[in-house]
């Protein structure tokens, strides 16, 4: 589980980062970024929203792809900016990748959206 002041509490949050954030695809998933200008409301870091279809497959892979892309989220947390906002969108590739996969794929589209030095 991610803790609480790193999760999106309403709608709003997702829709707000997909539509005024930047976009960068890979093979399994989509990442949405959105670093806003004037300092807002959350507090104690960057916030993560996911989003897992039923196009990735049936809810035994759903659910194991979602604990998946949440143990990449949380290990990125000290190398995200504090303010950030990120919807990670899994692909149906996302359903057969393995944890390693999906982090480097996470990895690469943050460094296109410049969130990552690495």
């Amino acid at each position: 589980m991610l803790p609480t002041q790193h999760k999106f509490t309403s709608p709003s949050d997702f829709s707000r980062t997909i539509k005024r954030g930047r976009r960068a695809g890979t093979r399994t998933v989509v990442v949405h970024l959105h670093e806003p200008d004037a300092p807002i409301a959350h507090q104690g870091g960057p916030r993560v929203g996911l989003i897992v279809s039923k196009a990735v497959g049936n809810a035994v892979i759903r659910h194991r792809t979602s604990r998946r892309l949440r143990h990449v989220c949380a290990a990125l947390f000290d190398a995200l900016p504090p303010t950030a906002d990120l919807v990670i969108r899994a692909l149906p590739g996302s359903g057969g990748a393995s944890s390693r996969e999906l982090d480097r794929d996470i990895r690469k589209a943050l460094r296109r959206l410049g969130a990552l030095d690495e």
